[in-house]
């Protein structure tokens, strides 16, 4: 008999290995290889083309399908992220830190949607059901007629789900999840991707909707193998800082809907309340101006946002000043700095960098760059821009400004909220007026003119 040679797989990047090793060579991760089963070769070791299956039928680019239908969750930020609801047969992925309120808002999500004549069913491999219990009557949806079961066989529940039929499940979590074809521990690089395979598979056969929670490593990445993220229609990060209420769930794939769509919540004693206009909630604490404080007019997926962006600009007492940056690439923030030096003659040698995207908002849109620039000038200089100004753009290495997207969706949602002048590169083109005062500037050096007069470095 033929030995089965075993593999190795690096669950932070999925890398393969011949043999065990306590650090991947691909990602640099320590302890992070684990032994995966190896896949049959088929009956009797023959391989697949020794074996002939049925023919399938091929279709072509002309064909009518049947509309997208989409349910609705009863949740309207939920529904948004999805990119308008819920479609039959999809696989979703839902990831975040832990007790952020994954398990809340898809507790919430699931009494919603039996609450709306569907069928749910709430499968937890984490908690008991006296605690889930608990924590549906502290929310106040005990009376809702879903489904709850804990268990952590797949067999088991695979042949459940097919007995009831429901129309959406939620499984908490796939890392407690087993498959007991697959001889390694749950949580393993093979058993999270062979429950996924299975679970997905039942989704597409069934036309079941099927909603998988994902753990996270320490830098934010859904534990496992990547390919479960390949093989799922959408993937969902939930995201917050613990010291702000706020909660944003993001769609970092979709596809039955856009991208980087983002629904904004609340998190309150009563469970997860959405947020219908986050640009209000985000600058509702934005005090008088203040030098360091600009506010960014930016689009998350198709919705414009503005938020607030903070600076602070103080002389250093170490050898390498600091750099602080929370809710931005601080990549981005060394290259901005770099052109204000190079370009405009702002030195900031000697002096501690602190940037902050109030909130608890991440920002991930180049668009940002000019207001960021504006914050670090105007703390530098100790001097406050306008209150009812907004300032987006793009800054090139050559301190010119590109236009960009969306930006009459930006001055639209700046206006709703009462600012009257913005600042923005002369090269965008806008379909029509916007009811703002808008001044168009070339580059770098012009913004900081106009704002802040001559600076002598």
């Amino acid at each position: 008999m033929a030995k089965t040679s075993s593999s190795y797989t690096c669950s932070a990047c999925g890398a393969a290995h011949k043999k065990w090793a306590g650090r991947c060579a691909t990602c640099g991760e320590w302890n992070s290889i684990q032994e995966a089963a190896p896949l049959s070769t088929g009956p009797k070791g023959k391989t697949l083309g020794a074996n002939k299956g049925k023919r399938i039928e091929l279709g072509n680019l002309s064909s009518e399908d049947a509309p997208l239908e989409r349910r609705s969750f009863g949740i309207g930020e939920l529904d948004r992220a999805l990119g308008g609801g819920l479609v039959d047969a999809s696989a979703i992925l839902v990831g975040g830190d832990p007790g952020i309120g994954k398990s809340t808002l898809l507790l919430q999500a699931a009494t919603r949607f039996s609450l709306g004549g569907h069928k749910a069913i709430y499968v937890s491999g984490e908690e008991a059901q006296s605690q889930i219990r608990m924590r549906a009557r502290r929310l106040g949806l005990d009376h809702a007629p879903m489904l709850l079961a804990t268990e952590t066989n797949l067999r088991d529940i695979l042949t459940t789900l097919e007995a009831e039929n429901p129309d959406l499940v939620i499984i908490d979590s796939i890392q407690t999840m087993w498959v007991d074809h697959v001889d390694s521990a749950p949580g393993s690089v093979s058993q999270v991707r062979a429950v996924a395979h299975e679970l997905v598979t039942f989704a597409k056969r069934q036309g079941v909707a099927v909603v998988l929670v994902g753990h996270v490593t320490k830098d934010g990445q859904i534990a496992g193998p990547r390919v479960v993220e390949h093989m799922v229609d959408t993937v969902l990060y939930f995201e917050g800082e613990r010291g702000h209420q706020f909660r944003i769930l993001r769609a970092v794939k979709n596809r039955f809907g856009p991208a980087d769509e983002i629904g904004v919540f609340e998190m309150t004693g009563a469970g997860l309340k959405e947020v219908t206009n986050p640009s209000a909630l985000f600058l509702s604490e934005r005090e008088e101006p203040a030098p360091g404080s600009v506010v960014f007019a930016g689009v998350e997926g198709t919705r414009p946002v503005l938020v607030e962006i903070q600076a602070l600009v103080a002389q250093s007492s170490l050898a390498n000043a600091r750099r602080t940056v929370v809710g931005w690439d601080s990549g981005r923030l060394s290259m901005i700095l770099a052109v204000l030096e190079s370009r405009c003659g702002l030195s900031f040698n000697g002096m501690d960098v602190y940037l902050n995207i109030a909130g608890g908002m991440r920002i991930s849109e180049p668009a940002a760059d000019l207001a960021v620039a504006a914050a670090l000038v105007s703390a530098r200089q100790d001097v406050s821009l306008r209150g009812d100004t907004v300032v987006f753009g793009e800054i090139s290495l050559s301190g010119g400004l590109r236009p960009i997207a969306q930006a009459e969706a930006r001055l639209k949602e700046s206006q709703k909220l009462g600012f009257s002048c913005a600042y923005a590169p002369s090269r965008m083109k806008l379909a029509g007026e916007s009811g703002m005062k808008v001044q168009k500037i070339n580059d770098v050096a012009d913004f900081i003119t106009q704002c802040f007069g001559e600076i002598d470095d």
